[in-house]
């Protein structure tokens, strides 16, 4: 069974920075991408960052670019999404997720391609 489990949420100041962190177990994740969205309160689920296996190709939304940076252990079936310059709009619900799609290069923004979701973790940016 495969599990993502996000850590690293919780309640800071804007301007400040928070480290979130997911783990995958319960298959092989060789050749996927994996990524991160979030949920904002009455908002519907928005790409946020991702990366390929190789970390050769990364994607950020324009609205986190030059403030988050997503990176990958693959040894350790880890991704993270270190954010910075945090902004009371980062709020939400952020989703660790992995995809095996073949056209992960032109639909990395699309959930629709991503097999494997976490339960989320919970960034609060106060102002």
């Amino acid at each position: 069974q495969v599990r993502l489990v996000e850590s690293g949420g919780g309640l800071v100041q804007a301007g400040g920075s928070l480290r979130l962190s997911c783990a995958a177990s319960g298959r092989t994740f060789s050749g996927s991408a994996m990524a991160w969205f979030r949920q904002g309160p009455g908002k519907e689920r928005e790409f946020v960052a991702a990366v390929n296996w190789s970390g050769g190709r990364i994607y950020y939304a324009d609205s986190v670019k030059g403030r988050f940076t997503i990176s990958r252990d693959n040894a350790k079936n880890t991704v993270a999404l270190q954010m910075n310059s945090l902004k009371p709009e980062d709020t939400a619900i952020y989703y660790c997720t992995v995809s095996f799609s073949l056209v992960f290069g032109g639909a990395y923004y699309l959930p629709s391609i991503y097999s494997y979701w976490g339960q989320g973790t919970q960034v609060t940016v106060s102002s």
